[in-house]
């Protein structure tokens, strides 16, 4: 469940970020969030069926972002989301906006930015700070065979420990 492009929200986002069309800040920080709840009954539908489901970025990232341009608070940006489904563990892949600016792709699309990069980094370490979630945080500079053999470790531990407990509510 990554942003998804194909619905008519996740299409007028993708314009966005390829800087094909311009949003105000607000419009765009509640379509990603409007994207995010179009999955919902399909998310819940699949939790209680005892499916596991993984979720590049959801409104963590949201959050991040939005937050990291200046003239918005964390509580304001967390708003849209209070009440999604809430995740049993948060992976933070944590890599230097360098090693990240070297990678494949980086710069085209909108707030790939080394200065913006790094507000959207101290960002997510205010998010961190919310006990009330479970964030593992997970050095993303190694090779890819440690990198997948430690998140599946964390995965494989997480489905153990959260077997048969409710579902939770993000931010309630």
């Amino acid at each position: 469940f990554p942003t998804d492009r194909t619905t008519e929200i996740g299409q007028l986002i993708s314009s966005y970020l390829v800087r094909e069309k311009d949003l105000e800040d607000h419009t765009i920080h509640l379509l990603f969030s409007a994207n995010r709840w179009e999955h919902v009954p399909l998310m819940k539908e699949k939790l209680h069926q005892g499916i596991t489901i993984v979720v590049d970025r959801y409104a963590f990232s949201g959050v991040a972002f939005t937050s990291a341009k200046g003239n918005f608070c964390l509580d304001w940006c967390k708003q849209p989301d209070v009440g999604l489904p809430k995740p049993d563990v948060i992976l933070f892949l944590q890599l230097s906006p360098e090693a990240a600016a070297e990678r494949g792709n980086y710069g085209h699309e909108r707030y790939e930015s080394s200065s913006f990069q790094e507000k959207v980094l101290q960002s997510f370490y205010c998010l961190m700070e919310d006990k009330t979630l479970n964030w593992k945080t997970v050095d993303a500079s190694q090779s890819i065979e440690d990198l997948h053999r430690e998140i599946k470790s964390i995965a494989e531990k997480t489905m153990e420990e959260v077997q048969n407990k409710p579902l939770g509510e993000l931010w309630k």
